[in-house]
């Protein structure tokens, strides 16, 4: 018999990482809350005036950093089980096919 592993166990989070993470998700908000940065016409970017196409930067931007914080917050949180119902162990259990339990 395979030993019972202690599925509440969680490893440590790594810390350093969450605070990065939040860093990450801050400074797409913090960059357009300052509205006096970028509340002008020049320089412009073709035709279009830089209050426009500075906000169209930070749309791909803010995604590049939000999926930077997802992937750290991932590394960050090592993966833990999640725990089965009593007496079940799932459908790794032996007799489980595709039809169900041997009778």
């Amino acid at each position: 018999m395979a030993p019972q592993t202690d599925r509440s166990y969680a490893p440590p989070a790594r810390t350093p990482l969450l605070v990065v993470a939040g860093i990450c998700v801050a400074i797409p908000v913090a960059a357009l809350m300052w509205v006096g940065s970028y509340a002008r016409e020049d320089p412009k970017l073709g035709p279009f005036p830089f209050f426009f196409w500075y906000q169209m930067m930070w749309v791909i931007l803010t995604a590049c950093f939000t999926y930077t914080a997802y992937r750290l917050v991932l590394r960050a949180r090592p993966h833990r089980p999640m725990p089965h119902p009593a007496g079940d162990d799932g459908p790794n259990r032996p007799g489980a096919g595709a039809e169900g339990p041997d009778r």
